[in-house]
């Protein structure tokens, strides 16, 4: 997925190919709910805030071929105290295929700290993405 964003807006494209294949010929919903969340998520790396997802709602409007190129534009809708709302809308051609609505969560990154002690990894990298 290739990603470029700005103060409060991301644009993304991804490339859904065979190895994203769900039914014969279209993309696993499960993988395009994933690029969704990796685009909006990216908008928390651009607030500089540690947050996780709380709530992820994805609307197939239209099956996604594979070969196809899905265009991801999302932004932050409204920023409720730790709670990021952001919006999606995810193009083929011109022609909208998936819509999705998220809340990120904001955290301290002291959230992290448990995993990232039992994964062995250690920060030293951006926390998201």
């Amino acid at each position: 997925m290739k990603v470029r964003g700005s103060k409060d807006r991301v644009e993304g494209s991804f490339l859904v190919t065979e190895h994203h294949q769900g039914a014969p010929g279209l993309a696993h919903g499960g993988v395009l709910a994933a690029a969704v969340d990796e685009a909006m998520g990216f908008l928390i790396y651009i607030l500089a805030a540690p947050a996780v997802t709380g709530h992820l709602e994805v609307d197939y409007r239209k099956p996604v071929p594979v070969g196809s190129v899905l265009e991801l534009e999302t932004h932050v809708e409204k920023i409720e105290g730790r709670k990021v709302h952001a919006v999606l809308t995810g193009r083929v051609n011109g022609v909208v295929h998936i819509e999705a609505r998220s809340i990120y969560i904001k955290v301290d990154i002291k959230h992290f700290m448990p995993y990232l002690e039992h994964s062995g990894e250690k920060l030293d990298r951006p926390y998201n993405p």
